[in-house]
């Protein structure tokens, strides 16, 4: 009877290959959960707390943090452990996802700071021309 035995070498080897596949998988799900291009650029709404409404939502990042962390966590396990032939380009790859969520969540925070500034704004301007209409109609 013949048994097929896998030596330590072999297990690392494969565990390596499962390895860099959930990195690149986790990463690939990150890239899938981005806002598109199109929905921060276009609008349907009729005015600018609308459009910064849709702009807000449009910039939800939604998975795409969770699975960026499964694929940081998998590569530093697969890094220290010197699993990867070449985790260059999963390194790079990170990087860049890294820093187009940094930039989205910057986009957020400031789209969110001026959805709730432009209704004050508004109130506001209203108020100034209603303060100035008064006033032109006591003088005349």
């Amino acid at each position: 009877m013949t048994q097929a035995t896998l030596d330590d070498d072999d297990l690392f080897d494969e565990a390596a290959a499962e390895m860099r596949e959930d990195v690149e998988s986790s990463l690939a799900a990150a890239a899938a959960a981005l806002p598109a291009s199109d929905d921060v650029w276009e609008t349907d709404a009729d005015n600018t707390l609308g459009v910064l409404n849709g702009l807000k939502g449009a910039l939800n990042t939604g998975d795409a943090e969770d699975n960026l962390r499964d694929a940081k966590k998998w590569f530093s396990i697969g890094k220290e452990a010197d699993a990867f032939e070449d985790a260059a380009d999963l390194e790079a790859e990170i990087a860049d996802l890294e820093g187009t969520l940094a930039e989205i969540e910057s986009a957020h925070e400031r789209v969110s700071e001026l959805t709730a500034t432009i209704p004050e704004l508004r109130g506001a301007l209203e108020e100034a021309e209603a303060d100035g209409g008064d006033a032109d109609g006591a003088d005349g």
